[in-house]
């Protein structure tokens, strides 16, 4: 697939860019550089790969899913910059 230069420009300006309009050539060629890597990506075949999260087998840790009372409330506001009344206080945004 290649991408013309009104393309680029308008692509551009979705994306919010500035391009000056001697770079558009430019652009629009990388784009169609892009496309054209993606499209030979489509013609792998993948059935029965199953999909990764990540290139390096790994486990997140999990930590144990206990019940506790709670009432740690004081530990929790300490650090915070402004607690009023056990709770959080936050400038109002709204007015």
């Amino acid at each position: 697939m290649s991408i013309d230069i009104d393309t680029a420009r308008k692509v551009a300006k979705l994306a919010r860019i500035r391009v000056e309009e001697d770079r558009l050539p430019d652009l629009a060629r990388e784009l169609s550089g892009i496309l054209g890597f993606m499209e030979q990506l489509n013609e792998v075949n993948v059935d029965g790969v199953e999909p990764m999260v990540s290139v390096t087998p790994m486990r997140l840790k999990r930590r144990a899913d206990v019940v506790t009372d709670g009432n740690i409330q004081d530990q929790i506001l300490k650090n915070a910059p402004d607690a009023r009344e056990g709770f959080f206080a936050v400038p109002k945004v709204v007015e």
